[in-house]
């Protein structure tokens, strides 16, 4: 290859409202193209060519089952379900970008512009639950991909789920983004007062113009604590997921931390930033598009935190990493934890009041 050959799916520029820079080809692809400049222009022209914006394309899959299970040791649960593959949020760090090369699709552009939503989704979790093997545990919803993504506020899957929940007692832990989340408090409320319900919030960073590059389609940070507000007055148990942490660009913890506890959340977590798959060459774009002047400083940061790789897959040290930076933010954590009494309460949600649905259409007591 060329040394001014330039792979023909980099835009190498931000697109308004989305978190990649690039259609970028998934590993299961077998071609790899290249677009050389030759110098007369026709680079330039074809970029110039490029829309200013992409639209949102749904398409759906008719689903089989609803859960999803896992066996990994630094995982607070067992099993989770996810209403989208897909997210219009675009998250550029997001580790489940690598999924949709298993659709054969970008797991840049089209990971937030191509979305799939899972028809009878809520039918199939009916089934599942109503099996005579299983046992009820908490459910981890939106851990993948947002529930409460912008294509929720039509398709409501994220809120038939929640529904069959509520019908049948069964504990749930929601992770979002989104404001949208207050749409259900009417469900959610209710659920917590009996120790079914609890909501983490994911807050990146208060800076707002570092937000709108990193996560250009979700809701604003101050938007965020305003849903944490409204989700604490109702009842409902928030906590916080500070993540990812991102050497050199979010730097406001602390903020962050006294931010949500004033708005009413009461424990937290963090994790740094995972760059698994065609995560790595995404993330190492956007930052040549939007942070060049530090982008090789960030990655040697992110390196060290992995092991010297990109990515190190070790259970032990994926969510937390390792290394001094590791060890710095660690300890930044669990100080002003301890200051503002975050996590000082673990709550518990009860399994026990789960009751196996009837068919579907048929009522509830709760």
């Amino acid at each position: 290859m060329s040394d001014n050959a330039i792979p023909a799916e980099a835009l190498r520029r931000a697109l308004k409202g989305r978190g990649a820079a690039s259609a970028l080809a998934h590993r299961f692809s077998g071609d790899a193209r290249a677009a050389v400049d030759d110098g007369w222009g026709t680079f330039e022209q074809g970029q110039a060519e490029l829309p200013a914006q992409l639209a949102t394309e749904v398409r759906w899959e008719d689903c089989r089952s609803a859960l999803s299970h896992n066996q990994s040791p630094d995982v607070g649960f067992d099993r989770s379900l996810n209403p989208y593959r897909g997210c219009e949020h675009g998250c550029v760090y997001c580790y489940a970008r690598p999924t949709h090369s298993y659709l054969n699709l970008s797991p840049g552009l089209d990971f937030e512009t191509k979305l799939v939503a899972k028809r009878g989704f809520a039918e199939a979790l009916r089934r599942e639950l109503g099996s005579p093997r299983y046992r009820p545990r908490t459910i981890a919803i939106g851990t993948a991909t947002d529930a409460y993504q912008p294509v929720e506020r039509e398709l409501r899957i994220t809120r038939s789920v929640i529904e069959l929940l509520h019908e049948v007692r069964h504990p749930l832990g929601i992770v979002t983004k989104s404001a949208g989340v207050e749409r259900d408090i009417d469900l959610l409320a209710p659920m917590a007062a009996e120790r079914l319900a609890t909501v983490w919030i994911t807050l990146t960073t208060l800076d707002a113009a570092l937000a709108r590059r990193l996560e250009p389609r979700a809701a604003s940070p101050a938007r965020r604590l305003r849903t944490v507000r409204a989700l604490s007055e109702a009842g409902i148990p928030v906590g916080m997921s500070l993540g990812p942490q991102i050497p050199f660009l979010n730097e406001d913890m602390e903020q962050a931390l006294d931010a949500a506890h004033a708005a009413g959340a009461r424990s937290a977590f963090y994790t740094v930033i995972r760059l698994p798959w065609e995560v790595a060459p995404l993330f190492r774009e956007w930052l040549e598009v939007h942070y060049p002047q530090r982008a090789a400083r960030v990655m040697e940061r992110i390196r060290e935190m992995h092991g010297g790789r990109d990515y190190d897959a070790d259970f032990a040290t994926r969510m937390r990493g390792g290394g001094t930076w590791a060890q710095l933010i660690r300890r930044r954590f669990d100080i002003a934890c301890r200051r503002l009494g975050l996590n000082e309460e673990r709550l518990a949600l009860d399994a026990s009041q789960f009751r196996p649905p009837g068919p579907a259409g048929q009522g509830s007591l709760f």
